[in-house]
């Protein structure tokens, strides 16, 4: 699994909603499709944004806050016919349970929760991309040409 370092949303060229999760690491970025629901309520959490009244994901978050369940972390790990399936990890007296959700639910709810998002690396490979250099391709790279000696001109 690799795990999301950095979450985002931002528009297609159409002006669609895209969850964009990365991984400095690793280099990955894997862009979901989401609804405008869902993106304004990842994005309105990520930038503090407070509403007066709960909306669906704050709701869910405050039922499992009450109730003293903790959410894990967040398994993006299937990609099936295009769609994406997502797993919670919920802990609460002492059991685990893992409950299948939507990628952009369990997106939204991670970053209310402070939780990790990981992605399956089938996933990555299936359906990211990875337009830069991962860091430790970086540092293998420097590695190798640390030693090499050019000869004088």
């Amino acid at each position: 699994m690799i795990r999301v370092q950095h979450i985002r949303v931002i528009e297609d060229h159409a002006g669609n909603p895209v969850v964009l999760l990365s991984d400095p690491e690793t280099g990955m970025e894997l862009p979901i499709w989401i609804g405008e629901v869902e993106a304004f309520a990842i994005q309105r959490e990520l930038e503090g944004v407070q509403l007066p009244r709960p909306m669906t994901h704050d709701l869910m978050r405050n039922i499992l806050v009450e109730l003293g369940v903790e959410l894990v972390r967040v398994e993006i790990n299937e990609l099936h016919d295009n769609t994406y399936y997502a797993t919670l990890v919920l802990r609460w007296n002492g059991r685990t349970f893992f409950i299948d959700a939507r990628p952009s639910d369990s997106i939204a709810l991670a970053v209310r929760m402070n939780a990790p998002v990981y992605v399956a690396e089938e996933v990555a490979k299936a359906a990211g991309y990875f337009p830069q250099p991962s860091r430790k391709e970086i540092e293998r790279f420097m590695r190798l040409i640390k030693d090499v000696e050019l000869p004088e001109m």
